[in-house]
């Protein structure tokens, strides 16, 4: 078990990435804190989980309020927690000059502002193990840019910045920081797309496929354990080699 006994605080833990993640964490052996938004997919993630080692917190984590409350929650239960994970994520996409200032808002205060508030809403916790674990999900789109996405794009890129920022300023502090990359990912924010989109996607993607959550958990789970030790401020890409 490659986090045997390692304590997981996940955000966006209910669907997707962040289900696929927490379900691999429990089976390597960690205690996951799961947050999200929605009860009744929090709810239906213990039932599949079925363990011991999961806890589940609603929270908004574009909200500093909600935060507070349930970072204190979890610190009671575990002082010291030794990974967390940055992966609550939304879309707003329309074009630029459609975008309204709350499709801008509201994707930059969950996709980034979150980012910042639980990170520093564990940060002294984390310092304490002096093997602490940040990782972020951005986008290959926070890398490359994409139509429609301005306000998508600009948060993920974010990250990227916040992501070298962390390592820079805590890695003497024994926290490795990283940011995962993922490509066309079938999640709930893809699967409407339609299917002669999804054809055109496809074809800029040399392994011919899109990728699964699990395709990026594995990844998560490498960066999370020790065997990812002497890496830190990188940005990886999970997108089965996608063309831009």
């Amino acid at each position: 078990m490659l986090l045997k006994d390692k304590i997981a605080v996940i955000s966006g833990a209910n669907s997707g990435i962040g289900k696929a993640t927490t379900l691999l964490f429990l089976k390597e052996g960690a205690k996951v804190c799961a947050i999200a938004r929605n009860i009744e997919k929090l709810n239906k993630l213990k039932e599949e989980a079925n363990s011991q080692n999961l806890f589940t917190f609603v929270c908004d984590v574009s909200k500093k309020d909600d935060i507070l409350k349930t970072s204190n929650e979890i610190l009671k239960l575990f002082p010291e927690i030794d990974i967390l994970i940055n992966n609550a994520g939304i879309t707003k996409d329309t074009l630029l000059l459609r975008m309204s200032e709350e499709q801008w808002d509201s994707v930059l205060d969950t996709n980034l502002k979150g980012a910042f508030l639980l990170t520093q809403a564990f940060l002294q916790s984390l310092m304490k193990k002096k093997n602490g674990v940040i990782l972020n999900t951005t986008s290959v789109v926070g890398i490359y840019g994409n139509a429609g996405q301005a306000n998508y794009v600009s948060s993920k890129a974010g990250l990227i910045g916040f992501t070298k920022t962390v390592a820079k300023e805590y890695g003497k502090r024994g926290i490795r920081c990283n940011a995962v990359a993922p490509g066309y990912i079938t999640t709930d924010m893809t699967e409407n797309l339609p299917q002669d989109i999804k054809n055109k996607i496809i074809e800029n993607i040399p392994l011919q496929r899109l990728g699964t959550p699990e395709d990026v958990a594995n990844l998560f789970l490498f960066l999370a354990s020790d065997l990812a030790s002497y890496i830190t401020g990188q940005v990886i890409e999970v997108s089965g080699g996608l063309v831009f």
